[in-house]
């Protein structure tokens, strides 16, 4: 059945002549809605002119409802009412809480972002905002809930839980991997570019592990981003000691080989981390628990 479509008079006629009749004045009724007595006046006129009926008696200083006018203010104070508690109901309903997020930027597009999906399934009412830093946040400072590092796990007013360990080994383009200078074995590497993640110590440490010796560890080219450092030996430029996590979806889609078996371990790993005072806060509990989740049930990059 079609609903009947609704005729009402205007709103501010409505107001006023319920202010009005209220408080059978027209002066109480305009201090009220802010208006002035005579604005309230013309309202009420222009109403009882739209309804065809008159709504007051208006006597020597004084007002009184007509019988219409009696009959009418019961329903319009009640409408007027249930729009109130509506409205303050509405107003008082909490927002959804909003979870700052800063994320190391490889972990976030190899490992978080494929998974924010499953996040928002399991709590649809708590919006996001990821941020992309390589930075420690400083939780009272930056305005961040939680941060996804890579490091030591202890931090000063920090609570950290462990995601992802890690583990390092040299990866390179199938061309230099099986070319004129193809990688045998690790002494082999003497012949090729060693791409180097800011610090010298990986490819050292490494060379160290393996036996190899005769290698300056501090040759090649320095990124001071791991992401960069990755796509260069992707594209031919050298070997790289690379992170799981990072070499990962270029081990998938072939564009990088692993000349070598076995990796290192790394003395760092991905932690979760949050201010301790907050740690318990729903909203934090929940994205910790999550996530840690994820990590345990899929620790390995999608």
């Amino acid at each position: 059945m079609k609903a009947r479509p609704r005729k009402l008079p205007p709103l501010n006629a409505l107001r006023a002549f319920e202010a009005a009749a209220r408080h059978l004045s027209f002066k109480r009724a305009a201090g009220e809605l802010h208006v002035t007595q005579a604005a309230v006046s013309h309202q009420v006129r222009a109403l009882e002119s739209q309804l065809g009926t008159a709504l007051f008696k208006r006597l020597h200083r004084a007002l009184e409802l007509t019988p219409a006018g009696a009959r009418y203010l019961p329903a319009l104070t009640d409408a007027f009412d249930r729009l109130d508690e509506a409205t303050l109901a509405l107003r008082a309903r909490p927002r959804a809480p909003r979870l700052v997020l800063s994320v190391v930027p490889s972990f976030g597009a190899n490992w978080l972002v494929p998974r924010l999906g499953d996040f928002r399934a399991a709590h649809p009412r708590i919006d996001l905002v990821v941020l992309s830093s390589s930075e420690l946040a400083d939780f009272a400072r930056d305005r961040v809930d939680v941060g996804i590092r890579f490091g030591p796990g202890r931090w000063p007013g920090v609570r950290a839980d462990l995601l992802l360990a890690e583990g390092y080994f040299p990866v390179v383009s199938p061309k230099l991997a099986r070319g004129s200078r193809a990688l045998r074995e690790p002494r082999d590497l003497r012949r090729h570019t060693l791409l180097h993640d800011e610090s010298f110590d990986a490819w050292r440490a490494w060379l160290a592990r393996a036996g190899v010796d005769g290698i300056d560890p501090e040759r090649g080219i320095v990124f001071s981003d791991s992401s960069q450092l990755v796509a260069a030996a992707a594209a031919g430029q050298g070997v790289a000691l690379a992170r799981k996590l990072l070499a990962a979806p270029y081990l998938r889609a072939g564009t990088l080989v692993r000349p070598f078996r076995g990796s290192m371990p790394a003395k760092f790993a991905y932690y979760v981390v949050c201010a301790e005072s907050r740690a318990d806060e729903p909203h934090l509990r929940a994205f910790r628990n999550w996530v840690v989740g994820a990590a345990r049930e899929r620790g390995k990059p999608r």
